[in-house]
C-alpha cells in the first residue's frame, strides 16, 4: 500500500473545546435550574424536599440509562451530529417544562428533557480525548470544565433575576430551552470531529505518546458493549468504579440554594449569588486541577495523580464541614468561604480522574469507559443518593444531611484512594508497553 502524506492534528482543537464548553454550560444549567429555583417552585406548586430529591434524581438516572445509549447512537451517526440534535434541538422539552401546572406534569416533561441533556458529557469527553495527547489532556479537560463553570457563573445574575418573581421559574425554563437550541447551532458550526487516522499514520492506540507520527490525529474512541467486560479486567478501572460511590457532591449541588434559603435564611436570589461565588471558585479550580495534575505527575511520576486526589478529597471534606456546619452570617464572609470552597471543587476530576481513565484504558475503549463510569455508574449512584437525600432531609434537616452525605463520604474516599498507589502505575505501564509493541 503506498504511503500517505503525513496527517495533521485535528484542526481548530481549542475552538472545539470552547464550543463544547458553551454547550455543557447550557446543559448543566438546564439540569440544575430546578435546584437553583426550587424555593420559588416550591412556593408556586407546594412541593416538598422529597420532591426536590426526585427532581434532582431524574437527570442522574437519565445519565445512567441514556448516556451509553447516546454514545452508541453517536458512534453510528456521528458524534457531532448527535450533539447537535440531543443537546440542541432537544432543548425544546426544557422550555415546555415551564408550562407545568402541577408536579406530575413537571415530572414527566422534565424527565423527557433530561434524556437529551445527558448526551453531551460522554460524547464530549471522548471528543476531547481524541483531540489531545496524554500530556495535554489534563490541561484540555481543565479548560473545558473551567470554561463551563465560567458560563454558569455568567448566567448567575439571570437565574437570580428569575428567582425574584414567584412565577419567574417558568421564564427561566423558556429561556434555557431557547439557549439550548442555539447551542446546537454553535456545535454544528464550531466543533470538528476527528477522522480515523489514515493508513500508515500511526497504528498505536489513539492519543498515545508513542505514535510513529506524532502529528497524526488520534483515532476516535467508540462505545462498545463488548469492551465493557474487558474494562473490568483493569484494576484501576475497578477501583475508579468503587470510588464513584463516595462522590456525593451531587447532593451538595442539588440542595445548596435551598440550604441557604431554609437553614441560613437567605432570599432565593441572594442564595443563587452565593452559589455563583462557589461556581467562580470552581471555574478556577478546573484549570488549577489540570495544571496540578500534570505537575504532580512530573514530580512524583505515575503516583502523582493519586497523591493529588487524596489531598483534594481530604481538603474537600474539611471545606464542606466549614461551609455547611458553621454559620458565617449574611455579610461578605459567606461569599469568601463559598469561593474558597469552590476553588477546591474540581481539582480531582479534571486533574486526576479524567486523565487517569485516558492513561489506563485503550483508546478504542475510551468512550465506553467514560460512559460506564460517568454516565451509568455515577448516574445510578447519584440518582439513588438524590432520592435518599430528599427523604432524609425532610427527617433530619439539611444541615445534618450535608454532614452525613457530603463531608463524611469524602473523608472515607480520601482513605479509599490509598488502594490506587500500586495498581495504577502498573496499569499505566502495561498500557504504554502494549501501545509501544503495537506501534
Amino acid at each position: 500500500m503506498p504511503p500517505t502524506a503525513p496527517a495533521t492534528r485535528p484542526p481548530n482543537r481549542w475552538r472545539s473545546v470552547v464550543t463544547i464548553a458553551v454547550s455543557r454550560t447550557i446543559d448543566d444549567t438546564e439540569s440544575g435550574l430546578m435546584n437553583n429555583l426550587f424555593p420559588v417552585i416550591r412556593a408556586s406548586l407546594g412541593l416538598t424536599l422529597a420532591q426536590l430529591g426526585l427532581l434532582a434524581a431524574i437527570p442522574r438516572f437519565a445519565r445512567m440509562i441514556f448516556g451509553p445509549v447516546w454514545s452508541m447512537v453517536a458512534d453510528r451517526w456521528g458524534r457531532k451530529r448527535v450533539l447537535v440534535f440531543a443537546t440542541g434541538c432537544w432543548g425544546v422539552w426544557t422550555g415546555l417544562v415551564g408550562l407545568s401546572q402541577n408536579f406530575e406534569q413537571m415530572l414527566i416533561l422534565y424527565a423527557i428533557g433530561a434524556i437529551g441533556t445527558v448526551a453531551g458529557e460522554p460524547i464530549a469527553n471522548g471528543l476531547i480525548a481524541d483531540h489531545f495527547k496524554n500530556h495535554e489532556r489534563g490541561k484540555a479537560y481543565g479548560w473545558l470544565r473551567s470554561l463551563s463553570s465560567f458560563g454558569s457563573l455568567a448566567l448567575t445574575p439571570l437565574i437570580a433575576y428569575f428567582a425574584r418573581d414567584p412565577e419567574g421559574w417558568r421564564l427561566g425554563l423558556y429561556t434555557m430551552g431557547a439557549l439550548s437550541v442555539l447551542s446546537g447551532i454553535a456545535i454544528y458550526f464550531g466543533v470538528d470531529e476527528p477522522a480515523p487516522a489514515p493508513c500508515g499514520a500511526g497504528k498505536a492506540t489513539a492519543g498515545s505518546d508513542d505514535e510513529p507520527d506524532p502529528e497524526a490525529p488520534p483515532t476516535p474512541a467508540n462505545f462498545s458493549l463488548r469492551d465493557c467486560l474487558a474494562l473490568w479486567k483493569i484494576p484501576t478501572f475497578r477501583l475508579l468504579a468503587g470510588s464513584v460511590i463516595f462522590i456525593t457532591s451531587i447532593v451538595m449541588m442539588s440542595f445548596m440554594v435551598t440550604f441557604f434559603v431554609e437553614v441560613r435564611g437567605w432570599k432565593t436570589a441572594a442564595a443563587n449569588y452565593l452559589q455563583g461565588a462557589f461556581t467562580g471558585g470552581w471555574m478556577l479550580s478546573s484549570v488549577l486541577g489540570g495544571f496540578l495534575g500534570d505537575w504532580f505527575e512530573r514530580r512524583f511520576q505515575a503516583r502523582g495523580r493519586v497523591i493529588l486526589m487524596q489531598l483534594y478529597l481530604a481538603v474537600f471534606s474539611v471545606g464542606s464541614f466549614l461551609v455547611f456546619q458553621v454559620d458565617w452570617g449574611h455579610g461578605p464572609l459567606p461569599f469568601v468561604m463559598l469561593f474558597s470552597f469552590g476553588l477546591i471543587g474540581s481539582i480531582g476530576f479534571s486533574g486526576v480522574v479524567l486523565p487517569m481513565v485516558s492513561h489506563v484504558v485503550p483508546g478504542v475503549a475510551r468512550a465506553t469507559a467514560f460512559a460506564m463510569l460517568f454516565s451509568f455508574l455515577q448516574g445510578m449512584f447519584a440518582g439513588v443518593l438524590s432520592l435518599a437525600a430528599g427523604r432524609l432531609a425532610d427527617q433530619i434537616g439539611l444541615q445534618s444531611l450535608m454532614l452525613w452525605m457530603v463531608t463524611v463520604p469524602y473523608a472515607i474516599n480520601a482513605l479509599y484512594w490509598t488502594a490506587f498507589l500500586r495498581p495504577y502505575p502498573r496499569d499505566r505501564a502495561a498500557r504504554e508497553a502494549s501501545e509501544a509493541l503495537g506501534a
